[in-house]
């Protein structure tokens, strides 16, 4: 495979996360850097803008049918008006559509709190040439509600038969990678299922998943031979706690990563303050803030 590109969605509240995560990819790729962010938030970004960073804005992905209805954040399909459509599924619907225009081999999907440590390139997530799919084998139980109803809506959007009871597979990464060509496919059988645009059938749910969507199609759709992640945590290690980290904590989390780690997410809900996060990325002999290429 040849070709990477990098795609995170994010908004204003991460403008800065956004901005340490972009320093890093600069510093520890060859790629291009592309942000999807709402019309409201564009000048947030605008500094980053370069031979190697792309912001673009919800309109430029979205169909014209849909409109924005600014408090809360919701759009409407001019269409079909009901539900309107929230933030949060749109963000997942337009990642979708975003990974789908690249010619790429592989796209890498990284959330805002994501930050690289160690050098990164396609290669490193392939399988003979073709990138793995990230799995969490068996790992969705019962009392995780929200990944069940998501691989209720992913299958019933592609036509899987059956029922979801668990335990079912967990797709979801803050670090992840997608090959285009396979979400292309994946939006033409949504369409042929669902009888409707798959853009539409997507954001008329009120509850979805990418990931979940995205791993269903490659497992049960598809029914490839089995080509998953070389790391069973897609190379990035994770804090995922509510409880904001510091200075010590935080390089003692980093400390513990697999040496493989290409990345570190520390998840913006923890509320862990810039230096701490900073310690982080120090302890694990890189920092963010020290590539000062152009964007």
């Amino acid at each position: 495979m040849t070709g990477f590109a990098v795609i995170t969605p994010s908004y204003a509240p991460d403008a800065e996360l956004f901005g340490e995560l972009h320093e890093s990819v600069l510093a520890h790729t060859d790629a291009v850097h592309h942000v999807l962010v709402p019309a409201a938030d564009r000048a947030l970004f605008a500094s980053h803008e370069g031979p190697r960073c792309r912001v673009w804005t919800y309109g430029e992905l979205l169909p014209r049918r849909y409109v924005p209805i600014p408090k809360p954040p919701l759009w409407v399909n001019v269409r079909r008006p009901w539900p309107p459509v929230r933030g949060w599924v749109l963000q997942q619907v337009l990642k979708i559509e975003a990974a789908a225009r690249f010619d790429e081999g592989s796209v890498l999907l990284a959330d805002s709190d994501v930050v690289l440590v160690r050098r990164t390139t396609p290669g490193a997530f392939e399988i003979e040439g073709t990138p793995g799919l990230y799995r969490n084998e068996g790992a969705v139980h019962a009392g995780m509600r929200r990944h069940v109803r998501w691989h209720q809506v992913a299958r019933r959007l592609l036509g899987v038969p059956g029922s979801a009871h668990p335990p079912m597979h967990d797709y979801v990464s803050p670090f992840n990678v997608w090959e285009p060509a396979v979400v292309r496919a994946m939006q033409a059988r949504i369409t042929e299922v669902t009888g409707r645009n798959w853009f539409d059938a997507c954001t008329a749910e009120l509850h979805i998943s990418e990931f979940i969507l995205y791993g269903v199609f490659v497992d049960e759709v598809l029914g490839q031979a089995p080509r998953f992640s070389p790391s069973p945590t897609m190379f990035c290690h994770t804090y995922w706690d509510t409880v904001p980290l510091d200075e010590p904590g935080a390089r003692e989390f980093a400390l513990r990563r697999d040496p493989g780690s290409l990345a570190l997410m520390i998840s913006a809900k923890s509320g862990t303050p810039r230096e701490a996060r900073l310690a982080a990325t120090r302890a694990c002999g890189t920092s963010a803030g020290e590539h000062r290429g152009k964007s």
